[in-house]
């Protein structure tokens, strides 16, 4: 095996693992519903 052909096997593979979480990122996007935050989350202050 050469190493151009190695690359192309890894980038072949890191593109199709890239689809396949997309895929189901979009499957998935819609099962919770989005809902309102009941309560305020304090946010801490800036280190002066």
């Amino acid at each position: 095996m050469t190493v151009g052909m190695r690359w192309g096997w890894l980038l072949g593979s890191l593109a199709a693992l890239t689809i396949v979480v997309l895929a189901y990122a979009w499957i998935d996007g819609g099962r919770e519903p989005v809902r309102p935050i009941a309560v305020p989350v304090p946010v801490p202050e800036i280190a002066r």
